[in-house]
């Protein structure tokens, strides 16, 4: 679905900076949107998205001068003369509402579309703009069903990442339709108590809980609201944690009622609104234009007196074959490898060989060395002789020995490994040196490392200091 012409969307990418919970992936050479997925950037995904339906017009947000200038730098020599997009540096650590914030001055379209640049998704936008128009809603998230929990089978990443794990699952309510967002908790705001207020409970009298959905961090919002919470809530830091649930809080409150009665924050109306009879019947008789977001307020002959209109916090939800991912930790980054060469390959933008695999021309393979099904091999590489490359993917230009192993991992560019290693679930950053006969399970190897002959690591993670 294309995004006419006419819906006057502004596209804003959040592109981050150098992300502390990648470290040793990320360095001060490789920011966090060129960390590769597939042997091309992870920002190439959302920028492909975007492009495919028509987004042509870009601002990519970055964290950092340095970070900037390397993704100016990779944006211009991929996407010349295709796309205009217009690259700007913010403050690091200002977090996806101060990133907003920092550029408020370029935000002039009616409604905004922000995606985050780790999204790796092939859920179209136009339908999340779509849905926005549809409700003139404030905001639109986009939900995509949350991916199975549990260790899998690839590179797990040792123990630092699994304490993180709680923090990606949200807990969402929706209304009947599955249409409006009533609630949502995400982070560590998990583990409370769900409240809800008042006000929306009596609106909706029913509500379904689910634990199943993601935030995908795709979202519409009308500019002017986005900009007025931006500027009079000057301590929200995030999209996710801050501005939408505070834009869901307060759904039902967010407009002076006709005769001047302002309501209170629990959304209870001071007067006029004490004596209320809201008819469910009214409030639910049409899902299709929202009427819980229409509270009556019926006069003494019965006829409604005063009718409050409300803004409205909308969802698309993704159907379930959709693939959703983000690339936000070191275990995402093995997961999302693995998918966008395996049963995603559809996302990776190459064709796959009838061994479902995809081996580059220029790659050189010595004698009975096989590559597996779901494996990428990268230009100019060269293995040696006897050699296994299993549901993993190798960069371009590196040079393996010979009886090399490697199974679920990822291996960047320009590496070079010695007879004999063996890498399992592990992730090896550009310019790395294994010399032979090293063993690596469940690592991350930082650009530049040099492990040496015949060392054996589980788990860990080796970086330069």
């Amino acid at each position: 679905m294309e995004i006419a012409r006419g819906m006057d969307f502004q596209v804003v990418v959040l592109a981050g900076g150098f992300s502390k919970s990648l470290v040793p992936l990320v360095s001060k050479k490789v920011p966090k949107a060129l960390l590769p997925v597939a042997n091309r950037p992870v920002l190439s995904y959302v920028i492909d998205l975007l492009e495919q339906k028509n987004l042509k017009d870009l601002i990519v947000v970055v964290e950092g001068e340095t970070a900037a200038h390397s993704v100016s730098a990779w944006i211009s020599g991929t996407y010349i003369d295709r796309l205009h997009v217009e690259v700007a540096a913010v403050p690091e650590d200002v977090g996806t509402a101060g990133a907003l914030r920092a550029i408020d001055h370029r935000l002039t379209a009616k409604d905004i579309l922000v995606v985050s640049g780790d999204l790796v998704c092939d859920v179209p936008p136009g339908a999340v703009a779509a849905t926005h128009r549809r409700h003139d809603a404030v905001v639109t998230a986009l939900l995509c069903t949350a991916p199975a929990s549990g260790p899998s089978d690839s590179g797990s990443s040792g123990a630092k990442d699994k304490a993180k794990k709680p923090g990606r699952y949200n807990i969402i309510a929706l209304d009947p339709t599955k249409q409006f967002l009533l609630h949502i908790a995400a982070g560590a705001e998990v583990e409370k108590d769900i409240r809800v207020q008042k006000s929306i409970l009596r609106a909706v009298s029913q509500m379904e809980i689910r634990a199943d959905l993601m935030d995908a961090h795709m979202y519409a919002f009308k500019r002017s609201v986005l900009q007025d919470v931006l500027n009079q809530k000057e301590t929200f830091q995030s999209l996710r944690r801050d501005v939408l649930p505070y834009l869901v809080r307060s759904q039902l409150r967010s407009e002076l009622l006709s005769n001047g009665v302002q309501s209170d924050e629990n959304g209870n109306s001071k007067d006029a609104m004490q004596n209320a009879k809201i008819l469910p019947s009214q409030l639910l008789a049409n899902a299709s234009t929202p009427s819980f977001h229409e509270l009556y307020a019926l006069g003494p002959d019965g006829s409604s007196s005063i009718t409050r209109k409300t803004h409205k916090c909308c969802v698309y939800i993704a159907n379930k074959s959709k693939y959703c991912a983000r690339l936000n930790s070191i275990q995402a980054f093995s997961d999302i490898n693995r998918d966008v060469v395996g049963d995603a390959n559809h996302l990776s933008g190459y064709s796959f060989s009838a061994q479902n695999n995809v081996i580059h021309p220029t790659a050189v393979l010595g004698s009975k060395t096989t590559v597996g099904p779901q494996c990428m091999l990268g230009d100019g590489s060269q293995m040696g002789d006897k050699c296994s490359v299993k549901k993993s993917v190798i960069g371009r230009h590196c040079r393996i020995g010979s009886n090399v192993k490697v199974v679920s991992s990822v291996i960047m560019d320009h590496i070079t490994i010695g007879d004999g290693c063996s890498i399992q679930g592990s992730v090896i950053c550009s310019n790395v040196q294994l010399q032979e006969r090293v063993i690596l399970k469940d690592c991350q190897v930082g650009a530049g490392f040099v492990v040496t002959a015949g060392s054996e690591y589980k788990a860990e993670s080796l970086a330069k200091k």
